[in-house]
């Protein structure tokens, strides 16, 4: 009986494992409670790989009286299954509403999941995004991704968010109030950041990033991502003290200094080089070396050496774009 019993055990606990959402060396990946009705599964603090699967975002769920809300699904279809059946796992709730961020792939692409499963379920994001995605930024990111992780299959055809929203705007899903604000530029032209009133909590998109670095593409702007997140360290602009902070990437926090500062504190110091350099007349590739000394805190972080030349490249143009 004894060993009857120990086989079942077994049995479940290996079937338990089969269903976990696993990658590899990088270890398991469940939602956790971080925030009165509020999950969130961190993931790798990883450039898109084919070791974490093309997953490196956080998506989030927020559980209201009759439904599931989705904030970010993931990016791509096949990852999109796992985190999918990790959310069965909160609440076997349906999925009544999904929030986009902004238009990079690696947050929306597992969209189609959720579309396939709850047909009618609408798709926020800003209607700026929706134009973006529709016009060339979906195939962009694909592309960016499938080379990376070889990972997109089924992800197309893409499902595009279909409900637009705009800066400022409230939506309310079940009894659960979110309030949207959007900047011309950040991380891209395409972010909303969103306020989850019934927890206190802000989801600051990939204006905010920890112990990992991400391009900044043409619709972007280091100086205006400054300006964002200055904004909500300093509570400027409707912004408040919040019971949680979550980027795009890396872990969230209930302190406003540990979240905010490691990314702000770091694009400050690229930027300050950049003016440097400009105003010395030389080329950002000169300061680098001053620059990569200043910044030692972050050379354990996930493609510095591969990003942070970039970053100073691309705030050097900024500087410059400024001073006709």
């Amino acid at each position: 009986m004894k060993k009857a019993i120990f086989l079942a055990s077994a049995v479940m606990l290996f079937s338990l494992s089969l269903n976990a959402f696993t990658l590899g060396k990088l270890g398991d990946f469940k939602f956790e409670k971080v925030n009165q009705n509020v999950y969130i599964m961190h993931g790798p603090e990883k450039e898109p790989s084919k070791e974490n699967e093309g997953f490196m975002n956080n998506p989030a769920v927020i559980e209201s009286k009759n439904g599931l809300i989705v904030i970010d699904p993931g990016g791509n279809y096949k990852v999109g299954k796992k985190i999918l059946l990790e959310i069965e796992k909160i609440s076997k709730k349906p999925i009544i509403a999904v929030f986009n961020t902004h238009k990079h792939g690696d947050h929306w692409f597992a969209n189609k999941n959720i579309k396939e499963k709850y047909p009618e379920v609408p798709i926020y994001a800003l209607t700026y995004m929706i134009e973006q995605v529709k016009d060339n930024a979906a195939e962009t990111w694909y592309g960016i991704l499938d080379r990376l992780t070889g990972n997109l299959e089924g992800t197309k055809p893409f499902t595009f968010p279909s409900q637009g929203i705009e800066n400022k705007q409230t939506v309310v899903v079940d009894g659960q109030t979110f309030i949207m604000r959007h900047y011309a530029k950040g991380h891209t032209d395409t972010d909303i950041l969103i306020e989850h009133t019934n927890s206190n909590t802000l989801f600051i998109g990939d204006n905010l990033i920890t112990n990992r670095f991400g391009a900044f593409d043409e619709s972007s702007s280091i100086i205006e991502n400054i300006k964002v997140l200055e904004k909500i360290k300093n509570q400027e602009d409707g912004f408040k003290k919040y019971a949680l902070y979550v980027p795009g990437h890396g872990p969230s926090n209930s302190e406003i200094s540990k979240t905010i500062d490691p990314f702000l504190n770091y694009l400050k110091i690229v930027l300050a080089g950049a003016k440097k350099a400009y105003e010395n007349d030389i080329a950002s590739y000169e300061i680098k070396p001053e620059v990569h000394e200043q910044l030692k805190a972050y050379h354990s972080w996930d493609a510095y050496e591969g990003q942070m030349g970039k970053h100073l490249m691309k705030a050097y143009s900024e500087v410059e774009m400024l001073s006709f």
